[in-house]
């Protein structure tokens, strides 16, 4: 037996599992951030060491007696995608970690994206106030007075990765595309240099998703009773959860639904959209990873439902097809499948919780259609089946809307969480010898979810009615 641990860091709160070599769940801990108002826009690195430092405290010094320590062989974190943190000398942060979803760097991402396109003709171009490179000059200019004493920008999973074993300064392929990484030909280009200001010795050494990047330090492996273990870069949350759910070949297709909603798959060519609503990360073995990110997800759950969850679930489940034209959008502006950054939510007319509720739901699978549409109208290649994952994946009335709203097979798999994906990544080149190898060992289908014919024809006239919506409100 082999034995791996995946660590998530999330905008709310910590994950740590540890797994076996075919997917097994030996442990699972987490615990909630304690958060204020602005942890869109900031949080604590060393908060989350914190957390991280914790967790793993709780599985492995409870693991049960006859456990084979040395066994333990490799791990690896994923965090969220575009936050950013400032380093000084000693690899303490300068300042919290700027988040994903702090919308401060607006103006930041319009002036780099405008710059990229005159130096970029096939990479990704589409920067925006979520872009970790737009949160690096943001800072550069609002704190002048700190940038002689930046020593290096790292991203949420390096900060932890670094905390494991010392190596801070390298990252992978996921995390560098949205701070101007060249993904086609590897390097950190000129222009965010010389036209940003930018000093080649912050930016990170770069490598494929999956390499060993150093072992777990020897102070940790004591306090743990654990080997040094290797210690994997990190990778983005979405295409962490993408990989948790199997979909790593080529024609595969993931959609995640937790704070945001993420979709991502694997082609063999690079898809490119002009626009750059979508983007495509680099697979460790050639491929290309396209998807987006949307504002849109399963936070206005937590935010407005979460009370009454299973009572107004049951209630809905009489009360679709709404008919309703919703948006749950809580965040100002949305950045996939749509550039709008003026789009606010939309409320339908109803004065029946639940009925609202239900409209909700279908108003995200009208999200996650429009953004396939998009996938296809570039790639093409037809949408044949969707691997799903994520809190929104739990909820069997929600996966019936979706699979009915897209027309085609949603797959849910028996685990597809983040740390999960974090955990084959860390077995990806040490236990095994590709990502696909320990995708097919560690991951399982639990259940498929077959498009409703009633609902598929319903669904049809009420998402004209969505896309009609958004047209006269000129988001699409």
């Amino acid at each position: 037996m082999a034995f791996f641990l995946g660590i998530d860091v999330g905008t709310q709160g910590a994950r740590v599992i540890l797994v076996d070599h075919e997917g097994g769940i030996v442990d699972s801990r987490s615990k909630k951030f304690v958060i204020n108002n602005s942890f869109r826009e900031e949080q604590s690195p060393d908060l989350w060491w914190e957390y991280c430092y914790q967790l793993i405290d709780e599985i492995v010094l409870n693991l049960p007696d006859g456990f084979n320590r040395e066994s333990i062989i490799a791990a690896s974190v994923t965090s969220t995608s575009g936050t950013v943190i400032p380093l000084d000398a000693n690899m303490n942060p300068l300042h919290n970690a700027i988040m994903y979803s702090d919308l401060r760097s607006a103006e930041q991402g319009l002036r780099i994206k405008k710059i990229a396109c005159k130096y970029v003709s096939q990479g990704y171009t589409g920067f925006n106030a979520s872009s970790g490179i737009s949160k690096i000059l943001w800072f550069q200019e609002s704190f002048p007075e700190k940038k002689q004493d930046i020593h290096l920008w790292v991203h949420a999973s390096d900060f932890i990765v670094g905390k494991l074993c010392g190596n801070y300064g390298t990252t992978d392929y996921t995390n560098v595309l949205k701070s101007g990484y060249d993904l086609d030909k590897l390097e950190w280009p000129d222009y965010i240099f010389d036209e940003f200001g930018f000093q080649k010795g912050w930016m990170q050494e770069v490598v494929p998703s999956g390499t060993v990047v150093g072992s777990l330090s020897c102070d940790l492996s004591e306090r743990w009773s654990i080997p040094q273990i290797d210690v994997v870069v990190g990778i983005t949350d979405g295409c962490s959860s993408q990989i948790a759910s199997g979909a790593v070949n080529p024609g595969d297709w993931n959609t995640t639904i937790g704070t945001t909603l993420v979709i991502k798959g694997v082609t063999r060519n690079k898809v490119v959209d002009d626009l750059g609503r979508l983007y495509s990360h680099r697979h460790p073995e050639g491929y290309w990873m396209p998807g987006g990110a949307s504002n849109t997800g399963a936070d206005w759950i937590t935010l407005d439902f979460i009370e009454q969850l299973d009572q107004l679930t049951a209630e809905a489940e009489s009360l679709i097809p709404t008919g309703k034209v919703a948006w749950p959008l809580k965040q100002s502006g949305e950045r996939y499948p749509i550039l709008a950054p003026e789009a606010k939510e939309i409320v339908p007319v109803t004065e029946n919780r639940a009925e609202l509720f239900a409209a909700n739901l279908e108003g995200v699978a009208f999200v996650e259609r429009l953004a396939y549409e998009i996938i296809e109208d570039l790639s093409l290649e037809k949408l044949t089946a969707v691997y799903t994952a994520g809190g929104g994946s739990n909820s069997d009335l929600w996966l019936r809307i979706r699979s009915s709203v897209l027309n085609v097979p949603i797959y849910k798999c028996k685990e597809a969480s983040g740390a999960l994906g974090a955990a084959i990544m860390a077995a990806s080149h040490t236990y095994y010898d590709s990502l696909s190898a320990a995708a097919m060992k560690m991951t399982s289908i639990e259940r498929e979810v077959l498009p409703n014919e009633s609902l598929v024809n319903s669904y049809e006239l009420q998402y004209a009615l969505f896309k009609k919506k958004l047209i006269e409100l000129n988001y699409l």
